[in-house]
């Protein structure tokens, strides 16, 4: 199945699983959920046989739909646990950021307080995963956004994996930002909303980033690139990463390796154009404007 024809198939397919073989071709696949817990800093991994399956990344949602207009949420927080205990999205409506981190739902509104979500609540976009470190990395202090997505592209070697990230430490300065809410159906673009982002910076921080390193063949099912929510310790401040400066941290990466895409079942998704180009307002929304 070709990627270009991803979405329209899901429209009639419903729920659909997928294994990555190449950037030019998926092919369906049964996946299950693998259990894990936290023991002494280090994630281990429960006596479980489903711990042998491969690890997938649920997205819930269009990303391009997110990007285009698609605010209403149809899939609660209490499902999308089931998939995973770690990931990011979009709450109902916006106002804000989501962050699944250890199992817990928390939404940075635009208020600039963060909260725990209600599970009955929903979510109009999310991808989770059950996050498990192969890898763990100490990285120089001192590196910027750029800088430190260089060095995340220099040990994430393969341009077409699927990368799940969590970096925990210290940081001398984070940036983030949360949209406002919208009225239900309303529909403008994210990208046309700039102006009403609010922007929150910390300075000599400490917290987690949750977020994930996608490859280009899954644009418009999700967002790829680098994607970054932050959560403070305190658990009372986060958004989606603007901009950092690194201090002391460690990165853990999980490597993902299937993905399962549950679209939206609403009228609106029946009649949302996914033919438009939309990489430009992907870029605008994800640095936080159009420069």
């Amino acid at each position: 199945m070709r990627i270009n024809s991803l979405v329209a198939t899901l429209m009639t397919t419903g729920l659909m699983t997928f294994t990555a073989i190449s950037p030019s071709f998926c092919l369906p696949r049964v996946t299950s959920q693998v259990s894990l817990t936290r023991k002494n800093s280090i994630l281990i991994k429960k006596n479980n046989p489903k711990d042998s399956l491969p690890n997938s990344l649920f997205t819930v949602g269009i990303g391009g739909g997110l990007i285009g207009g698609l605010y209403d949420g149809f899939y609660p927080y209490k499902s999308l646990k089931e998939h995973g205990n770690f990931g990011l999205g979009a709450p109902d409506k916006l106002d804000g950021e989501i962050i699944v981190f250890e199992g817990k739902v928390y939404k940075a509104q635009h208020t600039g307080k963060t909260v725990p979500v209600e599970d009955q609540d929903m979510t109009s976009f999310a991808m989770v995963n059950f996050f498990r470190a192969e890898r763990t990395l100490t990285p120089p202090k001192g590196l910027n956004k750029t800088a430190f997505f260089h060095y995340l592209d220099s040990v994430l070697t393969n341009v077409n994996g699927m990368y799940a990230i969590h970096i925990k430490g210290k940081f001398k300065t984070m940036k983030t930002r949360a949209f406002p809410p919208v009225k239900a159906h309303q529909h403008t673009p994210l990208a046309e909303m700039l102006n009403l982002q609010q922007f929150f910076n910390y300075k000599d921080c400490q917290g987690d980033l949750i977020g994930y390193r996608l490859p280009y063949f899954m644009d418009n099912t999700n967002i790829s690139g680098y994607h970054f929510h932050y959560l403070s310790d305190q658990k009372d401040n986060g958004g989606h990463v603007i901009d950092l400066l690194t201090d002391d941290i460690v990165i853990e990466i999980d490597t993902l390796d299937s993905y399962t895409i549950q679209p939206p079942a609403t009228k609106d998704f029946e009649h949302f154009d996914f033919k438009k180009n939309r990489e430009e307002d992907i870029k605008s929304v994800e640095r936080g404007g159009k420069n």
